[in-house]
């Protein structure tokens, strides 16, 4: 059957997007990167807070750890692909060793839950950090605040991730998280996105570390990037998510709109698991034909597709 995707109401054409100046012009000084960074995180802000934007957060949160999980990979120089990260997360029986590449995504999972309003939120942190940086991370944060004050948040997020680079040159993953609670803490964000990984690469970081001419504003640059390409996919996830509520009244199987909340959360669903016997998070139960007939049914009306083209082991998130 030849799909064609769910229309897109043309009330999401007023969702908060990037200004015009910010998307024809060059950011070439780390005074640009400043004054452009504050406008890319007004409109991100507006995304990610107001609810009645219709962005799915979680899901934008999964998004950007699978993404982040790829960008550390190759920082990591194992080079991973999102295909075998997510087939890694997604597909190991409960239980069983993830592997790297399946850790490496749930690292990034772990960290879009941090809740830094939490009480618990310190020892959350150093769970993900790591027991040997317990006594640095309440200085780099402190620090990177204080640069924050004259030059920016953007100088905040460099400064944490030079400081985690000088503790241990080896931890890329930590640096880049620690730049994404910068960013959280700022902007008082539900929970962390995993922004700052990427488009970073290991040389960028190596100048960081070595304080290379420009190495800062290259850095910058780079995490601006990562902002506006998180802008421009909440917007697109805020209108897949309509489409999806569109045909919803159009799925008739029993706990459909639970796994429509699934399909709103998750970059990627395995029907097997995650919908049959039980839909992941709820007292909902589908058997595994209704679960494989209900993602064929998103699919034939164009608001999911399947991810990994095999017949078997299949997964399915929202276009």
């Amino acid at each position: 059957m030849t799909c064609q995707p769910a229309a897109i109401s043309n009330d999401l054409n007023n969702l908060p997007k990037l200004p015009r100046w910010v998307t024809s012009g060059r950011a070439e000084t780390l005074e640009t990167v400043t004054f452009r960074s504050g406008a890319v995180l007004t409109v991100l802000d507006q995304l990610v807070s107001d609810p009645r934007q219709g962005v799915p957060v979680k899901l934008l949160a999964n998004r950007l750890a699978l993404t982040a999980a790829v960008a550390t990979s190759k920082l990591e120089g194992r080079v991973a692909k999102e295909a075998d990260i997510r087939d890694a997360y997604h597909l190991t029986p409960h239980g069983e060793a993830r592997g790297p590449d399946g850790d490496l995504l749930a690292y990034w999972r772990k960290a879009a839950r941090l809740r830094l309003t939490r009480r618990d939120w310190h020892a959350a942190l150093i769970a993900l950090v790591g027991p040997e940086f317990e006594m640095h991370v309440d200085g780099w944060l402190q620090s990177a605040a204080n640069q924050s004050q004259s030059h920016g948040p953007l100088t905040e997020c460099v400064a944490v991730m030079r400081s985690v680079l000088q503790a241990d040159d080896r931890a890329e993953r930590v640096a880049c998280l620690m730049s994404d609670i910068v960013l959280e803490r700022l902007l008082n964000w539900p929970s962390v996105l995993p922004i700052s990984a990427q488009y970073l690469t290991k040389a960028m970081l190596r100048d960081l570390l070595g304080n290379g001419q420009g190495a800062d504003l290259v850095v910058q640059k780079r995490i601006l990037q990562s902002i506006e390409e998180a802008i421009r996919l909440a917007r697109n996830l805020a209108q897949r998510r309509a489409a999806l509520r569109k045909v919803a009244p159009k799925l008739r199987a029993k706990g459909s709109d639970a796994a429509v909340a699934l399909f709103l959360s998750e970059d990627a669903v395995a029907p097997s698991t995650m919908l049959s016997p039980m839909i992941q998070g709820t007292s909902f139960p589908m058997t595994d034909r209704a679960a494989r007939r209900f993602c064929d049914r998103l699919v034939e009306l164009g608001v999911a597709q399947e991810l990994t083209g095999r017949s078997t082991f299949r997964l399915y998130g929202v276009v």
